[in-house]
């Protein structure tokens, strides 16, 4: 790979890291082996700093470009999400019922009704009525669900050796 940064990320369609290069997985390296990359990461991605730091470990993260609040070497997200009930839109089991006969066989914008076999009916009929909490109950499991955009898998490496870059 012709020329890269020490520290240079790339994506790669292949399984292994070619030499001079490390796949982003957290790996812990020796500051004495590999001085010229702690001198550009340091300790962002973890290591005691004094013998050792951490490469990125991209496995399983996209990553993304720093600003806006997000510094380098920030974790964030998660891949499973459980909603709660406060997180889904407000909204209405109502329903709406009358006494007089249908009209069509369509209920879109229309109300329940009667007709020769009666759905509902009250001798005294209330505005409201008290329907069965098995009926109008939360439902659902309270399980947690994939929080995953769609996603191609590769590999992330990172250049060990290399032209040292200069800031400009």
């Amino acid at each position: 790979m012709s020329s890269p940064f020490v520290g240079e990320c790339r994506l790669v369609g292949f399984n292994f890291a070619p030499v001079n290069w490390a796949l982003c997985q957290g790996q812990q390296l020796p500051i004495s082996e590999n001085d010229v990359l702690f001198n550009l990461i340091g300790t962002t991605y973890g290591g005691d700093g004094q013998s050792t730091f951490n490469l990125p470990d991209l496995r399983g993260r996209a990553p993304i470009h720093q600003g806006g609040g997000m510094i380098i070497g920030e974790l964030g997200g998660t891949e499973n999400v459980t909603l709660t009930t406060q997180q889904l839109p407000l909204h209405t089991h109502a329903l709406e019922a009358s006494q007089s006969n249908a009209t069509a066989n369509l209920l879109q914008n229309a109300v329940l009704t009667g007709g020769p076999n009666t759905v509902y009916r009250k001798q005294n009929p209330h505005p409201t009525a008290a329907m069965n909490a098995k009926a109008i109950g939360f439902a659902g499991g309270n399980q947690p669900h994939t929080n995953l955009q769609p996603y191609l898998t590769m590999n992330w490496i990172i250049s060990l050796y290399g032209i040292f870059p200069s800031q400009s």
